[in-house]
């Protein structure tokens, strides 16, 4: 299931770094052993994006305009979702970075039938590579149109489906098919604008930094709907637990994409969409040196 989670932003035009995952999955961390359920301390069959809303960027971060901001969580287990958004809810102030946020409502993503070959977006870096302490391996540029790309991803993707003991010797071995294929005119088309798709991010895993590198790009994924089922509920590549690797469609059945979920805070009054379009409009651009995070002189191997 995945899940959306929308709060509202008490100081706008606050910020968040670019790379603000470790700041999330902190975050998310914290709650989950605040609840005591110590089944789910260790628990990563679980992923999520990284802040959605109306943004503009300086040399400080992201910062944020929307009367409104969303992040995606996703698992395969409803009842990891309700205990982890059972905390959210039981937060009446969380503070991420320098915004100051409230818990209003939660919405649940209607689930898309997947096929043998679907075209998805990140909508958070995806990592290739777990490295080792001290080691340098994790930050390695792999071209996506490699077989390598493909083939990491493969690895780990299985290795997590064999660990999560959610399917049987019989459907791991009718998992063989697989293969990543990236938007190679997406690709060049950045490389021409001298902008990313790959940077380096810091990840912190008990208590260690690591540094990794993430690309950010639209991919067409080749395998069994059981796969395309996991990795789209549960991410793809490395740290997805830490909130890389998680895809979105690229194009969208045409329909209702969520319904109401069960968590809101009591006494939220939605707004109204003409106050919502009015009250998430950015100031002008003349307030800020308007720069795009993704426009820094670089090739994609810097």
């Amino acid at each position: 299931m995945r899940v959306r989670l929308i709060f509202s932003l008490k100081n706008k035009g606050s910020y968040l770094p670019f790379h603000h995952q470790y700041i999330l999955a902190q975050f998310l961390k914290g709650l989950i052993v605040k609840g005591g359920r110590e089944e789910f301390y260790n628990y990563n069959y679980f992923n999520f994006s990284g802040l959605k809303g109306q943004t503009k960027v300086s040399r400080s971060g992201l910062h944020y305009y929307s009367s409104l901001v969303t992040l995606v969580l996703s698992s395969q287990s409803e009842d990891f979702m309700d205990y982890l958004l059972e905390q959210v809810f039981a937060t009446p102030k969380i503070e991420l970075g320098n915004l100051i946020m409230v818990p209003e409502y939660t919405e649940i993503e209607v689930e898309p039938v997947l096929e043998t070959s679907n075209k998805f977006v990140c909508i958070s870096p995806l990592v290739l590579i777990t490295p080792a302490f001290n080691e340098e391996a994790g930050k390695r540029f792999i071209s996506p149109d490699s077989d390598e790309f493909s083939d990491l991803l493969y690895e780990s993707t299985l290795t997590r489906m064999e660990r999560s003991g959610w399917y049987t010797p019989e459907q791991m071995e009718t998992f063989y098919k697989f293969q990543v294929v990236p938007d190679m005119v997406y690709v060049n088309k950045l490389k021409e604008a001298q902008k990313k798709f790959a940077r380096i991010y810091a990840v912190y895993d008990m208590d260690v930094k690591y540094e990794v590198r993430g690309y950010t790009l639209p991919i067409t994924l080749y395998a069994a709907p059981e796969v395309q089922d996991f990795v789209f509920k549960c991410g793809l590549g490395a740290f997805t637990h830490k909130g890389f690797g998680m895809l979105d469609l690229a194009n969208h059945p045409t329909g209702p994409r969520t319904t109401t979920y069960k968590f809101k805070r009591e006494g939220f009054v939605p707004y109204k969409p003409s106050e919502r379009i009015r009250e998430n409009v950015a100031p002008p651009a003349t307030e800020e040196k308007k720069e795009d995070s993704d426009s820094s002189p670089s090739t994609e191997e810097s």
